[in-house]
């Protein structure tokens, strides 16, 4: 079984997860990057008038990103990690999905947040990839333990 875990990660938190989670499963490693590299500003979710309010105002809006990943087919298992906004996935996550075929893959989510859980983001992306097999979703922190990830993707 080969397993790609891949990220989104604005402030760096996600990515640190990231990293831990690869690292625990012993497996590749993605960085899904914006062409637009998101400021401080960018992400200012007090201001209506800022990048990422606008994006999350516009659910069909797809920000770029810098590349692609060439084998994708070399997977069974795709862990999909970021960070919650707007109480669900940053539409970049959108964008990963939707350049890449996950359809005959087992496809875990792991978000970090300071208080939102995962529910949201995970039963949006169930419903909106119905064609997607979704297994399971957590909401991570960094002090996250080895065996916690291992239980989870071993269920």
């Amino acid at each position: 079984m080969q397993t790609l875990v891949t990220y989104f990660s604005a402030s760096g938190i996600t990515r640190q997860v990231a990293e831990k989670i690869a690292k625990t499963l012993n497996c590749d490693i993605f960085e899904i990057k914006p062409v637009q590299i998101y400021t401080k500003e960018d992400l200012d979710w007090t201001n209506n008038h800022s990048r990422s309010s606008i994006e999350m105002n516009d659910r069909l809006f797809r920000p770029k990103v810098q590349e692609k990943i060439s084998n994708i087919d070399d997977y069974d298992t795709v862990i999909i990690g970021f960070p919650v906004w707007w109480y669900t996935a940053p539409t970049i996550i959108n964008t990963f999905i939707e350049e890449n075929d996950l359809s005959n893959k087992n496809v875990y989510a792991f978000v970090t947040s300071g208080s939102t859980g995962v529910e949201g983001s995970f039963n949006d992306l169930k419903n909106t990839y119905s064609n997607i097999n979704f297994v399971s979703a957590k909401r991570y922190t960094l002090d996250v333990m080895e065996d916690e990830i291992r239980n989870w993707i071993g269920e």
